[in-house]
């Protein structure tokens, strides 16, 4: 078994953008809270592969870009 068979597809409807995204450009992603892990991904270019975090990761990358 490959890592490829491992990761399993994020269904299209999981997927959350920013509530700061304003749909001129920039940078922006989108976020889908699975149990087991957090995938986020550029909201412009969603074929590309997602980031995949535990998430207890994802909780303290919030609380400290919250700061």
């Amino acid at each position: 078994m490959n890592a490829q068979q491992l990761i399993k597809p994020v269904p299209e409807s999981a997927w959350s953008k920013s509530s700061y995204s304003t749909g001129s450009g920039g940078e922006c992603v989108e976020v889908a809270a699975l149990p087991g892990a957090v995938h986020v991904r550029d909201s412009k270019d969603t074929t590309r592969a997602a980031l995949a975090v535990q998430p207890t990761a994802w909780t303290a990358f919030v609380e400290f870009a919250a700061l």
